[in-house]
């Protein structure tokens, strides 16, 4: 089955919601939307860096952990 425009604008907003949602998971919600963008963009730069795998590993292993203590929560 093809996508339409309408079912390709619906997934685009329900990822933009989850990523909006993820910024506030991470405690950043309040933060000023230029220092949320530096810190997306340090971070990128590290993920594609040199250590970018190890990094990679490290940011998996915290966010791994942060959905475990939210499901054991409810």
């Amino acid at each position: 089955m093809q996508r339409t425009k309408q079912d390709e604008r619906k997934a685009d907003t329900r990822n933009k919601i989850q990523l909006g949602g993820l910024v506030v998971k991470a405690g950043l919600g309040d933060e000023e939307t230029a220092v949320l963008l530096g810190a997306f963009i340090e971070a990128a730069d590290s993920l594609n860096g040199p250590n970018g795998v190890a990094i990679r590993r490290r940011f998996r292993r915290r966010g791994d952990a942060a959905f475990k203590e939210d499901q054991s929560d409810r």
